[in-house]
């Protein structure tokens, strides 16, 4: 189905841009730069488990927040392409890389950090289930409500983003040596464009929702 495949793309496009695996490699190998191989890898495929429960949990339960709230789908669409445009802001003036290089960077210089607990706080969050990777996911799939395959698709392209993400992080490990922070630098820029695109997008689409715009088309 043309439609499955196109919305699976967008989804994957999206997590994997908020999720930010390649920029994040670098921050993950001076959070852990005290822990030898093994501990690494152990500590890459923890912290993405914990970060892929963390907005599974989102992902189910988003839509019935929303809900609950009473906030419509057009409202937190619009937030959500607001916000994550301003993430893209961020991510284009090397902000967002920095930000999250000080948080780590700050955390680990205590001598009272247990190595164990990086898997979860800073790696898994906020590096990985940032607020607005947690934001993209309750946008994508109250964008789905209703259709069972849409949902499915979200959640297939979630799962999808977070094995890369994890198989990145591993991989970092055995090519520290030659890692470039530039190459990852370029990357992020790169990826910060589709953002801004999709983010206006949302914004676009929960206009139109509610009759403010025409969709083109």
């Amino acid at each position: 189905n043309q439609v499955i495949i196109e919305s699976f793309i967008t989804a994957l496009t999206i997590f994997f841009v908020v999720i930010d695996p390649i920029s994040n490699a670098p921050i993950f190998l001076a959070m852990t730069q005290h822990q030898d191989r093994a501990r690494k890898r152990r500590t890459a495929l923890e912290g993405t488990l914990v970060a892929t429960m963390i907005m599974l949990f989102f992902a189910v339960c988003g839509a019935g927040i929303l809900a609950y709230l009473n906030i419509s789908e057009a409202a937190f669409k619009i937030a959500g392409g607001i916000i994550l445009f301003l993430v893209a802001l961020d991510m284009l003036a090397a902000k967002r890389q920095a930000r999250k290089r000080a948080q780590s960077t700050g955390d680990t210089a205590s001598a009272e950090v247990d190595s164990d607990n990086l898997a979860i706080y800073p790696l898994a969050i906020p590096l990985l289930a940032g607020p607005s990777a947690i934001m993209s996911v309750i946008v994508v799939n109250a964008g789905f409500a209703g259709s069972i395959a849409g949902m499915m698709t979200g959640y297939a392209a979630l799962i999808v983003v977070m094995v890369t993400t994890g198989t990145i992080l591993c991989m970092t490990v055995v090519a520290e040596g030659w890692l470039n922070e530039k190459i990852t630098m370029v990357f992020s820029r790169i990826t910060a464009i589709i953002l801004a695109g999709l983010s206006v997008q949302y914004v676009i689409d929960g206009m139109s929702i509610i009759g403010l715009i025409t969709p083109a088309g």
